[in-house]
């Protein structure tokens, strides 16, 4: 793995909001891939269960990324900003790349904040040219290709944080925020982890960054520290109940960790996965074959996602969370990920419209946020059927299902699914490279 170097000149990049990628996010020196990271400085440390619908082609109700110049729409309101105003539930976008301006029209239509991920990050570094100038300017000045990479996604951080500074503070810090994740070469190394979200939280300098950590084993010590540091955390690919609840104890642990009297700007989310979970509960249950099992398809996720927030008001109630709340904290809010519809004979808004509900937030890609959009309801749904959800739950079970076998394995993948994607990334950035090497030859 790649060594750290230069640590000590290290200093917060300087956002630069314009839609030409030709400047360099910063003077700093970015590692080159927070894999080892332990020489660190110290100082960085401050029931629509089963609906169906078909699918029909409609025109984009959003410009794309990298499309030239935006698409100059007035803003109007729709159904997201009816989600948060009449269901208390946030919808943000599951997407980053350049010109992060074009995250604007978003804005204008109800999106609250953006999520993003090393695949996201390799499709839009690979398949844009917008990252040219910056990338050419890093490689001539002798930066190795992971840490440009690293350049060039503070910069897209830094930017669409910006786009999102009057929602966090007309919410006070509790909405408006966009998250960058760890390296995901990072997930079984807990101080590892801890040591990257510092350095990312200080490199990034912005109020509203949430510091992507993964749920796996290794790294539930890692959000508890990192909270505890003060710095805000977006928990990723937690695929079960029994990660989640430790998922809330690590966040819980990290704010009596703290000591600071005010908690009110340390928050989190916790981002639970859905469609991945029906994806291979499915396959399962096409094994199994039986009548029950095929009728319980495409019903998995939902059921599940249900019972995590039950577990979410039981745990974010009583006089442990109660004695918190007296120091401004704020309860690590649910956030459904992975809401995408991978079955075409599935509804396009199954992994949105039945998670509805105050407190949490939703993720979605284009195609949920445009079917959403266009046709979804907005009403409370999480907790309308919870007890068809418990059935469902123990019906799987019953038919010999181990949740907690699932979710270790949609973890798995998960992890190795983003490790593949920032490794793509780093070679297709060395090719980039070595073509621009030759050419100035």
């Amino acid at each position: 793995m790649a060594s750290i170097s230069n640590l000590a000149n290290l200093t917060p990049a300087t956002c630069v909001h314009s839609r030409s990628s030709s400047s360099s996010s910063s003077s700093s020196v970015l590692p080159r891939s927070f894999v080892n990271l332990r020489s660190l400085n110290a100082k960085l440390s401050s029931s629509q269960l089963s609906l169906r619908y078909n699918q029909q082609s409609r025109p984009s109700l959003f410009v794309r990324c990298s499309a030239s110049g935006g698409n100059g729409s007035a803003a109007k309101r729709t159904t997201l900003h009816d989600l948060y105003e009449k269901e208390g539930q946030s919808p943000w976008y599951d997407n980053l790349c350049r010109p992060v301006t074009d995250l604007l029209p978003f804005i204008a239509r109800g999106v609250r904040g953006v999520t993003s991920n090393p695949a996201i990050f390799q499709k839009a570094i690979s398949t844009s040219n917008a990252y040219n100038d910056q990338f050419r300017t890093l490689v001539e000045s002798g930066k190795d290709i992971e840490s440009a990479y690293w350049e060039l996604v503070v910069k897209d951080i830094q930017d669409a944080c910006k786009l999102f500074e009057t929602i966090y503070d007309q919410t006070e810090g509790a909405d408006g925020y966009v998250s960058v994740e760890v390296s995901p070469q990072l997930a079984d190394d807990t101080q590892g982890t801890v040591e990257a979200s510092k350095y990312l939280h200080k490199v990034v300098n912005r109020r509203n960054v949430y510091i992507k950590i993964p749920a796996t084993g290794p790294c539930i010590p890692s959000i508890r520290d990192v909270i505890a540091a003060g710095i805000s955390v977006n928990v990723t690919l937690i695929f079960s109940i029994a990660r989640y609840e430790a998922v809330i104890d690590a966040y819980l642990d990290g704010l009596e960790a703290s000591g600071l009297d005010d908690l009110s700007r340390v928050t989190s989310v916790a981002s639970f996965f859905v469609s991945r979970v029906d994806t291979l509960m499915d396959k399962m249950l096409e094994q199994i074959g039986t009548p029950e099992a095929l009728e319980l398809r495409g019903k998995a996720a939902v059921a599940q996602a249900a019972l995590a927030y039950k577990l979410y008001q039981k745990k974010f109630s009583g006089p442990r969370w109660e004695a918190l709340v007296k120091k401004g904290a704020k309860k690590q809010r649910l956030l459904w990920a992975s809401t995408s519809v991978k079955n075409p004979a599935y509804s396009d808004t199954l992994y949105v419209a039945p998670l509805i509900g105050p407190d949490t937030v939703s993720t979605m890609p284009d195609q949920a946020l445009e079917a959403f959009v266009d046709h979804g309801i907005v009403k409370r749904t999480i907790d309308a059927n919870v007890s068809e959800a418990e059935g469902i739950y123990s019906a799987l079970e019953k038919l010999g299902i181990d949740w907690k076998k699932v979710g270790d394995q949609l973890e798995e993948e998960g992890v190795d699914s983003f490790k593949k994607s920032f490794e793509s990334l780093l070679g297709t950035l060395q090719d980039k490279a070595n073509t621009l090497k030759l050419a100035s030859h």
